[in-house]
């Protein structure tokens, strides 16, 4: 297994607070679950360069790629999904491996 770990980069547009608030309860135990941890989750931020602008923004850190992957296809992440349905316009997830330098 990696020792590298891995960061779970999510934007999200909420359409429905109060529906969302039941995916914002159950995700946290999936992702502790899995060895991660959240790094941010929906603090200000300023787009610099570029026309990117999503309007959250979360992103996590896991304790390798595979941690991430068994999270985003767990049973309890599963679930978490479940509760978020109708609630957003777009909730984009990229999984990607952070650098180890040699």
């Amino acid at each position: 297994m990696s020792t590298t770990p891995a960061y779970a980069l999510i934007t999200v547009k909420i359409t429905d607070s109060e529906a969302f608030k039941a995916y914002m309860a159950a995700a946290p135990a999936s992702i502790a679950a899995c060895g991660g941890e959240y790094l941010v989750r929906g603090g200000a931020f300023e787009t610099v360069e570029g026309d990117w602008n999503p309007a959250r923004i979360t992103v996590l850190r896991f304790p390798s790629m595979e941690r991430a992957k068994a999270w985003y296809h767990g049973d309890a992440y599963t679930q978490a999904r479940g509760f978020r349905a109708g609630a957003t316009e777009y909730f984009n997830v990229t999984l990607v491996e952070g650098y180890a330098p040699v």
